[in-house]
């Protein structure tokens, strides 16, 4: 496609639920991300107001928000419970498109806890127990000594889920989605609103 062809795409039109198009971009990127089209950037902030980015993986979204699971222990976890407001950026590059959420943090309730643990391969489930997530180790052969003690400890059957490991829901109270242009004349489409039960608010941003 030229540059011409790209600055004539039809610019994005605002729909009533930004989770409808969301789903569509998602199944877009399913079929076309080589590795990972889940992936998303997760920034928070620490007790000094720095800011902190990784990479985690979308495990679920609806109405409520966007879902992830992760050792509440680690440094993520900390500054989440601490602080919990976050963002997210979603990039798929084979797309050239972006989604960036922002909103308030809460933790998923145990049955959604417990059902996505136990949906984990069990090698990841025992892993969740040895890894002290974030903290020092003295080298790798320290963390493979944790994952055999607990896989001495949970042979057979059924791995508990730890109590230090469970989910963040961010709830969005700003999705924009971002669609490459030719030039650097990007469509940015943004939708807001007051809090989860307000209605949403569209705007198109300069680029």
């Amino acid at each position: 496609m030229s540059e011409r062809e790209q600055i004539e795409v039809p610019e994005m039109a605002p729909v009533a639920d930004p989770l409808i198009q969301f789903a569509g971009w998602m199944r877009e990127a399913e079929a076309s991300e080589v590795n990972d089209p889940n992936g998303v950037a997760l920034a928070t902030v620490d007790a000094e107001g720095l800011p902190d980015l990784r990479m985690v993986l979308l495990k679920g979204y609806d109405a409520a928000g966007f879902v992830f699971f992760t050792n509440f222990e680690s440094a993520k976890g900390q500054e989440l419970l601490a602080n919990p407001k976050a963002a997210l950026l979603f990039h798929w590059k084979s797309l050239r498109r972006q989604v960036r959420i922002r909103g308030p943090v809460s933790v998923v309730d145990d049955a959604e806890a417990d059902a996505y643990f136990a949906s984990r391969p069990r090698d990841s489930r025992i892993g969740a127990w040895a890894s002290r997530q974030s903290r020092p180790m003295s080298g790798r052969a320290e963390l493979v000594k944790e994952v055999a003690r607990y896989a001495l400890k949970y042979p057979f059957g059924t791995v508990p889920r730890p109590p230090h490991w469970s989910g963040f829901r961010v709830t969005p109270l700003q999705i924009e989605f971002w669609r490459d242009g030719a030039f650097r004349l990007h469509d940015r489409l943004v939708y807001r609103r007051a809090d989860d039960a307000a209605p949403w608010r569209t705007e198109k941003l300069f680029p």
